[in-house]
Protein backbone atom coordinates (compact mmCIF):
# COMPACT_ATOMS: atom_id res chain seq x y z
CA UNK A 1 0.00 0.00 0.00
CA UNK A 2 3.23 2.31 1.02
CA UNK A 3 4.27 1.75 -2.54
CA UNK A 4 1.17 2.30 -4.28
CA UNK A 5 0.78 5.76 -2.31
CA UNK A 6 4.52 7.03 -3.23
CA UNK A 7 4.00 6.29 -7.08
CA UNK A 8 0.11 7.92 -6.61
CA UNK A 9 1.81 11.10 -5.00
CA UNK A 10 4.79 10.82 -7.99
CA UNK A 11 2.63 10.57 -10.60
CA UNK A 12 0.38 13.31 -9.16
CA UNK A 13 3.22 15.62 -8.68
CA UNK A 14 4.45 15.06 -12.33
CA UNK A 15 1.49 15.61 -13.88
CA UNK A 16 1.11 19.31 -12.15
CA UNK A 17 4.54 19.70 -13.57
CA UNK A 18 3.39 19.10 -16.79
CA UNK A 19 0.56 21.83 -16.42
CA UNK A 20 3.09 24.25 -15.62
CA UNK A 21 4.19 27.12 -18.35
CA UNK A 22 7.39 26.67 -20.03
CA UNK A 23 9.51 30.18 -19.04
CA UNK A 24 11.36 31.64 -21.40
CA UNK A 25 12.79 35.17 -19.47
CA UNK A 26 14.45 38.15 -20.60
CA UNK A 27 14.14 37.54 -24.47
CA UNK A 28 15.81 40.79 -26.11
CA UNK A 29 12.50 42.57 -28.89
CA UNK A 30 15.00 45.06 -29.85
CA UNK A 31 18.53 45.12 -30.88
CA UNK A 32 19.63 47.28 -27.84
CA UNK A 33 21.16 45.40 -24.85
CA UNK A 34 18.74 46.81 -22.42
CA UNK A 35 16.47 45.23 -19.74
CA UNK A 36 13.98 47.48 -20.53
CA UNK A 37 13.66 46.26 -23.64
CA UNK A 38 13.19 42.54 -23.35
CA UNK A 39 9.92 40.15 -22.47
CA UNK A 40 9.23 36.80 -20.79
CA UNK A 41 6.83 34.20 -22.72
CA UNK A 42 4.90 31.48 -20.88
CA UNK A 43 4.09 28.88 -23.04
CA UNK A 44 2.10 25.73 -22.50
CA UNK A 45 3.48 22.62 -22.94
CA UNK A 46 1.80 21.64 -25.73
CA UNK A 47 -0.25 22.85 -28.57
CA UNK A 48 0.24 25.30 -31.81
CA UNK A 49 -1.67 28.26 -32.66
CA UNK A 50 -2.75 29.16 -29.18
CA UNK A 51 -4.07 32.95 -28.68
CA UNK A 52 -1.37 35.07 -27.24
CA UNK A 53 -1.87 37.27 -24.27
CA UNK A 54 0.12 40.31 -24.60
CA UNK A 55 0.68 41.68 -20.67
CA UNK A 56 1.86 45.29 -19.68
CA UNK A 57 2.93 45.81 -16.18
CA UNK A 58 2.22 49.25 -14.47
CA UNK A 59 4.46 51.37 -12.27
CA UNK A 60 2.70 55.10 -13.10
CA UNK A 61 5.01 54.86 -15.82
CA UNK A 62 8.03 55.16 -13.68
CA UNK A 63 8.48 51.65 -11.98
CA UNK A 64 7.28 48.30 -12.11
CA UNK A 65 8.87 44.68 -14.16
CA UNK A 66 7.38 42.56 -16.23
CA UNK A 67 8.09 40.05 -13.85
CA UNK A 68 5.18 41.08 -11.59
CA UNK A 69 2.27 38.66 -12.89
CA UNK A 70 0.94 37.42 -9.66
CA UNK A 71 -1.00 34.09 -10.85
CA UNK A 72 -1.81 35.44 -14.25
CA UNK A 73 0.81 33.09 -16.26
CA UNK A 74 -1.02 29.78 -14.93
CA UNK A 75 -4.78 31.19 -15.25
CA UNK A 76 -3.89 31.92 -18.79
CA UNK A 77 -1.82 28.89 -20.12
CA UNK A 78 -3.94 26.91 -18.01
CA UNK A 79 -6.70 28.19 -20.16
CA UNK A 80 -5.03 27.84 -23.36
CA UNK A 81 -3.38 30.54 -23.83
CA UNK A 82 0.23 31.76 -24.53
CA UNK A 83 1.17 34.78 -21.91
CA UNK A 84 3.52 37.37 -22.74
CA UNK A 85 4.51 39.95 -20.26
CA UNK A 86 6.61 42.70 -21.23
CA UNK A 87 8.85 45.57 -20.18
CA UNK A 88 9.91 48.57 -21.65
CA UNK A 89 11.95 52.10 -20.85
CA UNK A 90 10.14 54.81 -18.23
CA UNK A 91 10.00 58.81 -17.74
CA UNK A 92 12.05 60.60 -17.32
CA UNK A 93 14.77 58.58 -19.39
CA UNK A 94 12.29 58.37 -22.20
CA UNK A 95 8.78 60.51 -23.44
CA UNK A 96 5.27 58.21 -23.30
CA UNK A 97 5.60 58.20 -27.08
CA UNK A 98 8.90 55.99 -26.85
CA UNK A 99 7.38 53.81 -23.88
CA UNK A 100 4.05 53.38 -26.45
CA UNK A 101 6.65 52.59 -29.24
CA UNK A 102 8.77 49.95 -27.01
CA UNK A 103 5.14 48.23 -26.46
CA UNK A 104 5.03 48.15 -30.73
CA UNK A 105 8.08 46.63 -30.83
CA UNK A 106 7.39 44.38 -28.17
CA UNK A 107 3.89 43.14 -30.35
CA UNK A 108 6.04 43.16 -33.43
CA UNK A 109 8.61 40.44 -31.66
CA UNK A 110 5.56 38.35 -30.51
CA UNK A 111 3.76 38.85 -34.01
CA UNK A 112 6.79 37.38 -35.24
CA UNK A 113 8.11 34.94 -33.09
CA UNK A 114 4.83 33.61 -31.65
CA UNK A 115 4.52 29.81 -33.62
CA UNK A 116 8.12 29.36 -32.01
CA UNK A 117 6.13 28.77 -28.69
CA UNK A 118 2.62 27.58 -29.35
CA UNK A 119 1.05 30.65 -30.21
CA UNK A 120 -0.93 32.24 -33.43
CA UNK A 121 0.38 35.85 -34.69
CA UNK A 122 -2.92 36.49 -35.80
CA UNK A 123 -4.73 36.43 -32.51
CA UNK A 124 -3.10 38.69 -30.00
CA UNK A 125 -4.73 40.08 -27.37
CA UNK A 126 -3.26 43.31 -25.30
CA UNK A 127 -3.23 44.14 -21.80
CA UNK A 128 -2.31 46.01 -19.11
CA UNK A 129 -2.80 47.65 -15.56
CA UNK A 130 -2.58 51.29 -14.72
CA UNK A 131 0.03 52.55 -16.34
CA UNK A 132 0.20 49.94 -18.75
CA UNK A 133 -3.66 49.75 -19.61
CA UNK A 134 -3.26 53.49 -20.75
CA UNK A 135 -0.07 51.95 -23.29
CA UNK A 136 -2.54 49.13 -23.96
CA UNK A 137 -4.85 51.34 -24.90
CA UNK A 138 -2.84 54.13 -26.62
CA UNK A 139 -1.38 50.80 -28.75
CA UNK A 140 -4.53 49.50 -29.73
CA UNK A 141 -6.21 52.96 -30.74
CA UNK A 142 -3.11 55.21 -32.22
CA UNK A 143 -2.64 53.01 -35.30
CA UNK A 144 0.99 55.47 -35.61
CA UNK A 145 2.84 53.25 -32.86
CA UNK A 146 2.21 49.39 -34.89
CA UNK A 147 2.23 50.58 -38.25
CA UNK A 148 6.10 51.77 -37.30
CA UNK A 149 6.96 48.14 -36.88
CA UNK A 150 5.07 47.26 -40.45
CA UNK A 151 1.81 45.87 -38.33
CA UNK A 152 -1.90 46.73 -38.79
CA UNK A 153 -4.31 47.31 -36.00
CA UNK A 154 -6.23 44.07 -36.96
CA UNK A 155 -4.02 41.90 -36.05
CA UNK A 156 -5.03 42.70 -32.23
CA UNK A 157 -8.51 40.80 -31.61
CA UNK A 158 -9.18 42.29 -28.13
CA UNK A 159 -7.92 44.76 -25.97
CA UNK A 160 -7.95 45.01 -21.72
CA UNK A 161 -7.50 48.09 -19.79
CA UNK A 162 -7.32 47.34 -16.30
CA UNK A 163 -8.36 50.45 -13.90
CA UNK A 164 -6.51 53.44 -15.51
CA UNK A 165 -7.83 56.97 -15.68
CA UNK A 166 -5.72 58.82 -18.35
CA UNK A 167 -7.74 57.28 -21.39
CA UNK A 168 -8.58 61.10 -21.51
CA UNK A 169 -4.95 63.35 -19.81
CA UNK A 170 -6.05 66.69 -20.09
CA UNK A 171 -9.82 65.90 -18.38
CA UNK A 172 -8.14 63.66 -15.48
CA UNK A 173 -5.38 66.95 -15.27
CA UNK A 174 -8.02 69.35 -14.66
CA UNK A 175 -10.28 67.24 -12.61
CA UNK A 176 -7.55 66.52 -9.65
CA UNK A 177 -5.66 68.20 -7.03
CA UNK A 178 -2.62 70.73 -8.05
CA UNK A 179 -0.59 67.92 -6.44
CA UNK A 180 -2.14 64.82 -8.63
CA UNK A 181 -1.87 66.73 -11.16
CA UNK A 182 1.84 67.69 -11.31
CA UNK A 183 2.49 63.72 -11.36
CA UNK A 184 0.51 63.77 -14.70
CA UNK A 185 2.16 66.96 -15.86
CA UNK A 186 5.44 64.95 -15.40
CA UNK A 187 4.43 62.36 -17.79
CA UNK A 188 2.38 63.57 -20.51
CA UNK A 189 3.61 67.23 -20.28
CA UNK A 190 2.44 70.66 -19.94
CA UNK A 191 1.07 71.58 -23.13
CA UNK A 192 -2.27 70.12 -24.40
CA UNK A 193 -1.33 68.98 -27.41
CA UNK A 194 0.94 66.94 -26.19
CA UNK A 195 -2.15 65.32 -23.50
CA UNK A 196 -4.21 64.92 -26.01
CA UNK A 197 -1.79 63.20 -28.26
CA UNK A 198 -0.88 60.72 -25.81
CA UNK A 199 -5.21 60.08 -24.53
CA UNK A 200 -6.27 57.25 -26.22
CA UNK A 201 -10.24 58.57 -26.65
CA UNK A 202 -8.51 60.85 -28.85
CA UNK A 203 -7.59 58.72 -31.73
CA UNK A 204 -11.19 56.64 -31.55
CA UNK A 205 -12.32 56.95 -35.25
CA UNK A 206 -14.66 54.61 -37.32
CA UNK A 207 -13.05 52.85 -39.64
CA UNK A 208 -9.57 52.30 -38.24
CA UNK A 209 -10.25 48.28 -37.35
CA UNK A 210 -9.79 49.19 -33.39
CA UNK A 211 -10.24 45.87 -31.71
CA UNK A 212 -12.98 45.00 -29.52
CA UNK A 213 -12.69 46.36 -25.78
CA UNK A 214 -13.20 45.42 -22.34
CA UNK A 215 -12.37 48.20 -19.85
CA UNK A 216 -11.99 46.45 -16.16
CA UNK A 217 -12.12 49.08 -13.58
CA UNK A 218 -12.18 48.83 -9.80
CA UNK A 219 -16.12 49.89 -8.74
CA UNK A 220 -15.94 52.35 -5.98
CA UNK A 221 -12.89 54.22 -8.03
CA UNK A 222 -14.52 57.38 -8.85
CA UNK A 223 -12.12 58.50 -11.91
CA UNK A 224 -11.28 55.34 -13.28
CA UNK A 225 -15.36 55.18 -13.06
CA UNK A 226 -15.53 57.75 -14.84
CA UNK A 227 -12.56 58.01 -17.44
CA UNK A 228 -13.56 54.84 -18.71
CA UNK A 229 -17.60 54.99 -19.19
CA UNK A 230 -16.53 58.10 -21.15
CA UNK A 231 -14.18 55.77 -23.34
CA UNK A 232 -16.78 52.68 -23.80
CA UNK A 233 -19.03 55.36 -25.22
CA UNK A 234 -16.52 57.14 -27.16
CA UNK A 235 -15.51 53.54 -28.79
CA UNK A 236 -19.26 52.65 -29.20
CA UNK A 237 -19.96 55.90 -31.16
CA UNK A 238 -17.48 54.84 -33.71
CA UNK A 239 -18.98 51.26 -34.15
CA UNK A 240 -16.46 49.65 -31.59
CA UNK A 241 -17.65 46.96 -29.40
CA UNK A 242 -16.99 48.03 -25.78
CA UNK A 243 -17.72 46.29 -22.70
CA UNK A 244 -17.25 47.99 -19.16
CA UNK A 245 -16.99 45.74 -15.84
CA UNK A 246 -16.88 47.37 -12.81
CA UNK A 247 -15.04 45.67 -9.94
CA UNK A 248 -16.81 44.74 -6.83
CA UNK A 249 -14.89 44.97 -3.43
CA UNK A 250 -11.60 45.43 -5.47
CA UNK A 251 -8.63 48.22 -4.85
CA UNK A 252 -6.04 49.32 -7.60
CA UNK A 253 -3.84 46.74 -6.32
CA UNK A 254 -5.85 43.38 -5.73
CA UNK A 255 -7.83 44.17 -9.39
CA UNK A 256 -4.26 43.53 -10.78
CA UNK A 257 -2.97 40.93 -8.08
CA UNK A 258 -6.41 38.84 -8.40
CA UNK A 259 -6.71 38.69 -12.25
CA UNK A 260 -5.80 35.00 -13.41
CA UNK A 261 -7.62 33.89 -10.59
CA UNK A 262 -9.77 31.02 -11.17
CA UNK A 263 -12.58 32.36 -7.88
CA UNK A 264 -12.29 36.15 -9.33
CA UNK A 265 -15.18 38.08 -11.42
CA UNK A 266 -13.23 40.09 -13.07
CA UNK A 267 -11.38 37.26 -14.83
CA UNK A 268 -14.55 35.00 -15.16
CA UNK A 269 -15.68 38.30 -17.27
CA UNK A 270 -12.46 38.55 -19.12
CA UNK A 271 -12.48 35.12 -20.50
CA UNK A 272 -16.03 35.32 -21.85
CA UNK A 273 -14.90 38.66 -23.34
CA UNK A 274 -11.50 36.35 -24.91
CA UNK A 275 -13.78 33.32 -25.72
CA UNK A 276 -16.03 35.63 -27.62
CA UNK A 277 -13.83 38.26 -29.35
CA UNK A 278 -11.67 34.95 -30.76
CA UNK A 279 -14.61 33.26 -32.18
CA UNK A 280 -15.10 36.16 -34.25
Amino acid sequence: MRMIASLFVLFLASSLLADEPKVHRGLPYTNMKNERQTLDVYAPTKGDNLPVVFWIHGGGWRVGDKASVQKKPQGFVGKGYVFVSTNYRFVPQVTVKEMASDIAKAIRWVHDHAKKYGGDPKSILVMGHSAGAHLAALVCTDARYLKAEGLPLSIIKGCVPVDTAVYDVQKQIGSIGPGRAAMYIGVFGKAESSQKEFSPITHVAKGKNIPPFLILHVSDRADSKAQSQMFAEKLKGAGVTAQIVAAEGKTHGTINADLGKPDDKPTQALFEFLGGVLKK
